[in-house]
């Protein structure tokens, strides 16, 4: 069964910087998402990597100012968050599938993805 962990949430200062991690266990590859969620609000897709190319879709509103990439020797995702506003607060997950999924799909549709990280919560200082 996949389990993913996430880490690296905390509080950070307005326009300062936070990197946070998913750890699939095993090498288990098949692409994968990062998602927001504030508080009331709806889960809300940030960034996706597909498995084939690794080709990473954003949200328009961290474009520029979030980076996803993977490490491939340890098989970890990383979310490098910059200049870090307000509505960048919540709790992040990373999600995935069990099968390699299409990204323009996971990002309109987080039903789509079944395997949910615990979440790791930010917040930010004013």
């Amino acid at each position: 069964q996949v389990q993913l962990v996430e880490s690296g949430g905390g509080a950070v200062n307005l326009g300062g910087s936070l990197k946070l991690s998913c750890a699939p266990p095993g090498g288990h590859h098949t692409g994968m998402a990062w998602f927001r969620q504030a508080p009331g609000k709806e889960r809300q897709a940030v960034a996706c990597m597909d498995y084939g190319d690794g080709e990473i879709f954003y949200t328009e509103s961290v474009k520029g100012r979030f980076t996803m990439s993977r490490n491939d020797a340890d098989n970890t995702y990383y979310l490098q968050r910059e200049n870090v506003k307000d509505e960048d607060a919540g709790v992040y997950y990373c999600a995935t599938e069990r099968v390699p999924f299409p990204c323009q799909i996971a990002i309109n549709s987080p039903q789509y993805l079944d395997v949910w990280g615990q979440g790791t919560q930010v917040t930010q200082r004013t």
